[in-house]
């Protein structure tokens, strides 16, 4: 008989991430601009 391999399910702690990189990532993501011309995007980042 075959044996099922599966994934143990991982239980993820609660995240306490420091001050300096939310603010990090909410800068970036503001300055960020996606651009799409035809198939093709392009990332600006406008800082």
């Amino acid at each position: 008989m075959a044996k099922i391999y599966s994934k143990k399910v991982i239980v993820i702690k609660d995240l306490k991430p420091k001050r300096e990189v939310v603010s990090f990532l909410l800068s970036y993501s503001k300055a960020l601009t996606v651009v799409k011309i035809d198939d093709k995007s392009f990332e600006i980042i406008a800082n």
